[in-house]
């Protein structure tokens, strides 16, 4: 049986026919018109025809993955403890009636140098921790979580096995480092001892500037004596 579009199609060859042999610009103008009225009908069938064809292929696609939505406020985790054995850092992360939650709304990410905690409806409040710049590279499928009492312990396993971290990021290990009094050796050594003796007395208490204080004066006099003997 032929379909509405081939019906149309074949008024429309009959249509062209009839135009080419008429004369009567009466009845061209009528030609004209209705050829135009079954080329716009052709042209919304095929419309139509289309778009269902659109909307069987939408059907037919499985229904998208929503994310579960996190509930309640998210805390961020600033304070925690750590430790190290030779094959792993351990990240303790202190948080009441954690063990009572799901497993699952216990999650972590790992990246060769970051993890990215995300404890979900702890009595009604989210918990977030993300570290980023660790000191070493850590082997992502080796690292893992566990829940303990109270506790959710962060496993990060050591790439190079055995070796120390000093601390657990990067940057800690950079703010330690200028902490640190600079000896450079192609500056006057007394200089660095000065800038010793300068961080000890701005960080010291009373007594200890005053026995810096003392040494100074003791240090000018005995100097000043030197100079006048010579």
């Amino acid at each position: 049986m032929a379909s509405a579009v081939e019906e149309l199609q074949k008024d429309l060859e009959e249509v062209k026919v009839l135009l080419e042999k008429a004369t009567r610009k009466r009845v061209r103008d009528v030609l004209t018109a209705e050829k135009s009225k079954v080329e716009t009908e052709i042209k919304n069938k095929m419309q139509q025809k289309s778009q269902r064809k659109a909307d069987a292929l939408d059907s037919e696609k499985p229904a998208a993955v929503v994310a579960p939505v996190v509930t309640g406020y998210t805390v961020k985790i600033s304070n925690y403890g750590w430790d190290q054995s030779e094959k792993f850092v351990k990240i303790y992360v202190t948080l009441a009636g954690v063990h009572n939650v799901p497993t699952e709304n216990v999650q972590v990410h790992f990246t060769e140098r970051s993890f990215d905690l995300l404890v979900k409806n702890v009595n009604g409040k989210n918990y977030s921790m993300i570290v980023n710049n660790l000191l070493k590279p850590i082997s992502v499928e080796g690292s893992s979580k566990k829940v303990k009492t109270d506790t959710v312990i962060v496993l990060c396993r050591k790439k190079a096995e055995g070796t120390r971290w000093d601390y657990l990021t990067q940057v800690e290990k950079e703010c330690k480092d200028k902490e640190k009094p600079s000896y450079d050796t192609e500056t006057d050594p007394s200089e660095g001892l000065m800038n010793v003796l300068k961080k000890i007395y701005e960080d010291g208490d009373d007594d200890m500037k005053r026995t810096i204080n003392k040494a100074w004066v003791q240090s000018r006099e005995k100097q000043a004596k030197g100079d006048t003997e010579f």
